[in-house]
């Protein structure tokens, strides 16, 4: 049986390039021979992240649907049908057997294309509220697929968010005191950690300044990841900070506790290892962060305080307390757990196979 032709089809933020790498490495693990094509935009995080993963990355032209009427919008039908017929190019050069999207500018030229050509389509979305393109692309997909159990698309099946294999596998209580000492902190004391992702958070980062003293006088520690560009805060004994972690599967098995946003990738990965979890939802958008962690919340596996409570008297008096009781972080570590799926990239990589080879 000769090796699958697959095209993934994603880019443009972290939220659609993360899980179509560890799709791809997990195809890659599933089908060593594999024929993989990235599809995106030389705008886009793909630009730099899909090579230096070693894939081969095809680009075509942003082409975003039109919000108003205006020039843009004129200019629309022509760009769109030259954007469709170079897919298409592709899909027919490189002798396409599946089509795999996880969103982005670049993915409804791909699902009509593929759908023209009659080429199985697998669709993926991450968040609760599903995106325009994947609501279009999940009308014609053979398989739809999740990171949510109740994610509004026809025929839904939950598999979870394919994530590094560097995170789906960790352990953490192996790990934990080996990360903890390289990050300069003591193994023997507990560990808050406070992310805003790679861009960070303001609210965030000032509450814990504030609140940074109170809580290692306490005896806990912290591992603050600023966000680039934002680590302009003066580190003191038992308080590391730090602009970025490149592997964050080492802040994980660091930390006892954490407090970030709830994007769908923070929410999937802290459950999938089992980490307590404050999430504090950014409170812009459509409330798609809250409905993230919501179901993590009702099962004891988090807690949840609005941005604009997230105060330092909030960390002083709601998390430290939580940070201090081995028990309770031991229960809801438990409850976490359970609402993760480690192996999504493995359960999605199936599938796409699968579509491949009834083509």
């Amino acid at each position: 049986m000769s090796a699958p032709r697959i095209l993934l089809a994603g880019g443009g933020t972290a939220g659609h390039v993360s899980p179509m790498l560890a799709t791809a490495a997990a195809l890659l693990e599933a089908e060593p021979e594999a024929e993989l094509t990235i599809l995106g935009t030389a705008q886009g995080l793909e630009a730099d992240l899909v090579p230096a993963a070693g894939h081969d990355l095809v680009t075509i032209d942003k082409v975003p649907f039109p919000r108003r009427p205006d020039g843009a919008a004129l200019r629309f039908p022509g760009r769109f049908a030259r954007t469709l017929r170079d897919v298409r190019g592709i899909l027919d050069e490189r002798r396409i057997e599946a089509v795999v999207g996880f969103g982005g500018y670049v993915c409804p030229p791909a699902y009509i294309a593929a759908a023209r050509a009659r080429i199985p389509l697998v669709v993926h979305e991450a968040n609760r509220r599903p995106g325009l393109a994947n609501r279009l692309g999940a009308r014609r997909a053979a398989v739809v697929a999740t990171a949510f159990a109740d994610t509004p698309l026809p025929r839904a099946e939950r598999v979870g968010m394919p994530m590094r294999r560097g995170i789906a596998t960790l352990d953490r209580a192996a790990r934990r005191d080996e990360a903890v000492a390289s990050f300069g902190l003591d193994p023997a004391r507990p560990v808050l950690l406070v992310t805003g992702g790679s861009l960070g958070a303001q609210r965030l980062n000032a509450a814990l300044e504030a609140a940074a003293g109170t809580i290692t006088g306490a005896g806990a520690q912290i591992l603050h990841v600023t966000g680039r560009g934002k680590a302009d805060i003066a580190e003191r004994p038992g308080y590391r900070v730090l602009e970025y972690v490149t592997a964050m599967e080492d802040a994980y098995a660091a930390a006892d506790l954490a407090v970030t946003r709830s994007g769908a990738g923070t929410v999937c990965e802290v459950t999938a290892v089992g980490l307590p979890a404050v999430f504090v939802p950014l409170p812009i958008g459509n409330g798609e962060q809250a409905l993230n962690g919501r179901d993590v919340v009702a099962a004891g596996g988090a807690l949840m305080i609005d941005d604009a409570a997230l105060t330092p008297e909030a960390l002083t008096d709601q998390v430290l307390p939580l940070l201090l009781d081995p028990e309770r972080l031991a229960a809801m570590s438990d409850a976490s757990r359970a609402q993760g799926i480690a192996d999504a990239a493995q359960r999605l990589a199936g599938l796409v196979i699968s579509a491949a080879r009834r083509a």
